[in-house]
């Protein structure tokens, strides 16, 4: 089993959001790598990932850092493939990240989720691959089938809560 999509972090600190992008990816049974990448500590091995990563069968990058949040643009100069980068909450509320991480030049693009929204950037490297695999779509649909009817079923039992003055 080859690698589809790679899960790259700045650290192994950033673990504990990016293993929500790694749940997603399992359950869509999406062939998946996770690796920890520094675009400040280990320059050399970013840009040897990032050249190489299109080669090797990946199609769609994960990419989190936190604070100074240039891994995702860093990979993203280097490679012709979608990256998706995740900005980590490490200070700031997260916003440095996310300026990092959004603010990209022109040529440039890094898909952007929500501070620490890896569970998202799961799903939109599903949606990616899914464009080009009949039977991908078919999950996604099903997935996005099953969003709808857990919140059918939160309908449902909110009709339990009594209040006084609650109408429904």
């Amino acid at each position: 089993m080859e690698p589809i999509v790679s899960i790259i972090m700045g650290s192994t600190s950033d673990l504990p959001v990016m293993e929500k992008a790694a749940e997603i990816l399992n359950s869509f049974s999406i062939p998946f790598e996770m690796n920890a990448l520094s675009a400040h500590r280990t320059p050399d091995e970013v840009e040897k990932f990032a050249k190489n990563a299109a080669g090797r069968g990946i199609k769609v990058i994960i990419a989190a850092a936190g604070m100074a949040a240039h891994l995702p643009g860093v990979i993203a100069s280097m490679t012709p493939l979608p990256v998706i980068g995740v900005p980590i909450k490490a200070s700031l509320e997260g916003l440095d990240s996310i300026f990092s991480i959004l603010q990209m030049p022109p040529g440039i693009p890094v898909a952007t989720v929500g501070v620490n929204a890896a569970q998202n950037a799961g799903i939109l490297a599903a949606q990616i691959i899914a464009t080009g695999d009949k039977s991908m779509m078919n999950e996604v649909i099903k997935y996005k089938e099953s969003l709808k009817k857990k919140i059918v079923q939160a309908n449902e039992e909110l009709k339990a809560v009594k209040y006084q003055y609650k109408t429904n």
